[in-house]
């Protein structure tokens, strides 16, 4: 239906239902939307054959050259509007973040008031709900001013402008933390005789809340050390990393590249688990901090070492294993010689999340002092060239006959190691 729309007639006017001007949410996201379907219309033109000038239409080479350049245009627009659809969603995303957590907090009264059916209205209720409102009244204040960066998730969005796993987890645990110390804070202003705030004061010691204490302890350096191993890989050229276009909920769970990720998977789940078990364990003792199980708390730290294990193992640099003379059906077994096309063999030349076409368009192949820009070769339904593990560019004229060196610049700007290949007269 997308592709069905690109092809109609010109769009609508500014502000009404097909905006397109950018200077609005409801325009960045229309805009965003109509240069998709325009790329994806041209991009099945040109994999079917069609739509090639007739200058160019005799030349194999010059054909292609024209076609790459001409999705390599399109999808730069695509790529600005897409940017500019994140910063309207990033922008919208604070309210949203607000009017959830004062839906939660009113979740909680309405939770509170049921139990209450019989049992009667206790100070510990009171003291939760205060507890909330206070919370809420914190995230909405952040939320507020770091509207811009996505409101109260801001803290848990990463360098890459996707949501952080681990900086999720923590912030979940430091929030239920928080949480238990001021219902402790509300119970013990509310107290009026001595042995019940002995009892409240009691009820922080270390002795009952050293599961929680430990929890919280690890999942925090977890996000810090995380922060850090990613950044030194990152510099190292021993991991490769594209800033996506907005944050998303899949990204607690997936890699970079949108494929689920088992690492992620059991660390969210686990502590999911635990901070649920910690909640109910809150609700029904409010008068000291969660006493987390000793059991449960080695499964999170087991998860959480297994989750800080996934992060040092994932990634590694390009690397070109072979490169080989392109060679056609009915074509003649030759050297490589300027004009000819070589087929680049190895791993890792797109990196994870640089499937799109203006990320694929950035990548570069140095044949000697010569930098040649990897040409787009559309299919039906993406590109037959780049792919992760083959590259055919053509050998320019301008490359010396001799020994030269052949390296791979990626998207994530890593190179690859250097192949040596004999170009011949």
């Amino acid at each position: 239906m997308a592709v069905q729309e690109a092809r109609q007639g010109p769009e609508t006017g500014a502000h009404d239902g097909g905006c397109t001007c950018g200077d609005c949410p409801h325009g960045a996201r229309e805009g965003h939307r109509r240069a998709v379907a325009a790329f994806l219309s041209k991009r099945d033109e040109f994999a079917a054959g069609q739509g090639l000038p007739a200058a160019v239409a005799h030349s194999v080479s010059a054909s292609r050259q024209w076609v790459s350049e001409e999705l390599t245009q399109s999808a730069e627009l695509v790529a600005e509007r897409g940017r500019a659809e994140g910063e309207a969603w990033l922008a919208r995303l604070w309210l949203r973040t607000a009017c959830t957590v004062w839906a939660a907090v009113v979740t909680l009264l309405l939770a509170q008031s049921l139990t209450a059916i019989g049992a009667g209205w206790s100070t510990a209720r009171t003291a939760g709900l205060l507890a909330a409102l206070v919370v809420a009244g914190a995230l909405t204040a952040a939320s507020w001013f770091h509207r811009a960066r996505g409101g109260a998730l801001a803290p848990v969005i990463g360098e890459d402008n996707r949501l952080s796993t681990s900086r999720a987890i923590a912030a979940a645990w430091v929030l239920l933390v928080a949480y238990a110390v001021l219902v402790l804070v509300g119970r013990l202003a509310a107290a009026s005789d001595s042995r019940e705030r002995d009892a409240l004061i009691a009820g922080l010691d270390l002795a009952r809340g050293a599961g929680v204490v430990t929890v919280l302890a690890v999942v925090c350096a977890i996000a810090v050390l995380v922060r850090r191993v990613v950044g030194l890989r990152v510099l190292g050229q021993r991991l490769q990393k594209v800033r996506a276009h907005r944050p998303r909920a899949a990204d607690l769970l997936t890699d970079d590249s949108g494929r689920g990720a088992f690492a992620d998977i059991q660390y969210v789940v686990i502590s999911a688990v635990a901070v649920v078990f910690a909640a109910v364990r809150l609700a029904r003792r409010p008068d000291q901090l969660p006493d987390l199980p000793w059991g449960l708390a080695v499964v999170v730290l087991v998860s959480a070492a297994t989750y800080l294990a996934g992060k040092y193992a994932e990634g590694g640099r390009p690397v070109i294993l072979s490169v080989v003379r392109s060679r056609e059906a009915g074509d003649l077994d030759a050297p490589i010689r300027t004009g000819d096309d070589i087929e680049i063999r190895g791993a890792g030349f797109v990196p994870p999340g640089a499937q799109a076409a203006d990320r694929l368009s950035r990548m570069v192949v140095r044949i000697g002092a010569v930098h040649v820009h990897v040409p787009l070769v559309p299919v039906a339904g993406g590109f037959s060239n780049p792919t992760d593990a083959v590259l055919t560019v053509p050998v320019p004229a301008d490359v010396e006959p001799g020994r030269v060196d052949v390296q791979v610049v990626t998207a994530a700007g890593v190179e690859t190691n250097r192949y040596a290949i004999d170009v011949t007269d």
